[in-house]
């Protein structure tokens, strides 16, 4: 493994995750304080799920067209320019448009992990990606720390300088130390908007392959719900990400007005969160699912979350840092452990010769709730500061219930996609 390239591009992507946790916790109050309702709360923490979702199959092709490099140095500068106009940002316009180019920026993931492949073997490609994620929950350990004291002390503009400066960083390293990984890739021209068939047919416009990607999706679709316990996992992957993103949102609004939390202090939560996150998918997760089993840590997760989602608005004003830490450490521990173990059962019960589809498709499902999430926080929030808390909980009732009807499932018995087409 080329070991210089990779360690420069973890740290970018670290920084990168850094500057985004430093924003994250505080874009709610500062929106609600700009005259935001609660459906433009929703859009702004939206519009960033948005634009990751469109443009990172962009960044990735770009990246095996012109090159691994120039698209990741394009989208870091698109990322420390979002941020010095976060730090101006004074209306609710340009609001949207600083975290709409933040999300247009930090797309890059599906680059970086390509980059990722080009310089790994086989044998160390796991543990490398692993390193991204392990980038992720440090990101969001580190920022809304240093996001939530800058903000107490100094306000919002220091907040955006800040993280601009740490993704300058992050894009003179990459500037110095970044080499090209893609050796096939072509010069920097407008060639990419163009793809070549294999079949030798003339070259098209890449807009004309959008029918073709929609009867894809629609066949995975279609795959994913010829086995029962593929289409359950797949909406429990649905509604329990709406719960966690839906809830997430609320909570941060909530500290502020209800329990009288400080921007600082909403950034100590975050990092304790993450704490227990890294704590149980970093080291544990892997010895208890060999002592309890994958099926049983799910449903045990369901029910942690239910408990850390449930009761948090129905815990005394004055008890955040008491009561309302016990809760939010079920909360850590639950999302911890049915988020990834959601995404191996999927792996698990896919049929052997179809799982990048089905991988693929439970990337989009996930996608889409981070995107809906944001808006049905923010508006039941508006409406009854107990609602989202009451729906999260709900939603993760109903995720208990499906975790519980997938224990009768045999994994061995889905190699054919006719196995379970009941």
């Amino acid at each position: 493994m080329k070991r210089s390239p990779l360690v420069i591009l973890l740290l970018t992507v670290l920084l990168d995750l850094i500057g985004f946790g430093i924003v994250l916790p505080l874009l709610p109050t500062y929106a609600k304080a700009l005259g935001a309702n609660p459906f433009m709360i929703g859009l702004i923490a939206a519009i960033f799920s948005i634009m990751q979702f469109i443009f990172s199959p962009i960044w990735g092709k770009l990246s095996d067209n012109i090159g691994r490099r120039p698209v990741m140095l394009i989208s870091i500068f698109l990322t420390a320019l979002s941020y010095v106009m976060l730090a101006q940002a004074t209306t609710i316009p340009l609001l949207i448009f600083a975290r709409g180019l933040s999300g247009m920026g930090s797309a890059n993931i599906a680059a970086a992990q390509a980059y990722i492949t080009d310089v790994t073997d086989s044998k160390s490609r796991s543990g490398a990606m692993g390193m991204i994620g392990a980038a992720f929950g440090i990101g969001f350990i580190i920022g809304p720390v240093v996001g939530g004291v800058l903000k107490h002390n100094y306000g919002i503009e220091m907040v955006g300088y800040v993280a601009a400066s740490l993704i300058l960083i992050d894009f003179v390293l990459a500037i110095f130390l970044l080499p090209e990984s893609n050796k096939n890739a072509q010069k920097i021209s407008f060639a990419f908007l163009k793809r070549s068939p294999d079949n030798g047919e003339p070259k098209q416009p890449l807009l004309t392959s959008l029918a073709q990607k929609t009867q894809a999706y629609s066949e995975s679709v279609r795959l994913v719900f010829s086995s029962r316990p593929l289409a359950l996992l797949m909406i429990v992957n649905f509604i329990y990400t709406i719960a966690i993103v839906n809830m997430q949102l609320a909570s941060i609004l909530l500290w502020k007005e209800y329990f009288g939390a400080t921007d600082q202090q909403i950034g100590y939560i975050f990092a304790y969160v993450g704490v227990w996150s890294v704590v149980v998918q970093g080291g544990l997760i892997g010895k208890l699912i060999k002592k309890f089993g994958e099926h049983n840590l799910f449903l045990w997760g369901h029910v942690f979350t239910f408990i850390g989602v449930f009761f948090v608005p129905f815990a005394p004003q004055n008890s955040l840092f008491s009561i309302g830490l016990v809760i939010l450490f079920f909360f850590a521990i639950g999302t911890s452990l049915v988020a990834p173990i959601n995404l191996s059962m999927i792996s698990l019960y896919s049929y052997k010769q179809k799982q990048g589809q089905i991988m693929g498709l439970s990337q989009s499902v996930n996608s889409f709730a981070r995107i809906m999430g944001p808006f049905s926080g923010s508006i039941l929030y508006g409406m009854n500061f107990h609602a989202p808390y009451i729906v999260a909980g709900a939603l993760t009732v109903v995720g208990a219930i499906i975790a519980l009807k997938l224990f009768k499932y045999n994994i061995d018995a889905l190699d054919q996609p006719k196995a379970d087409a009941a």
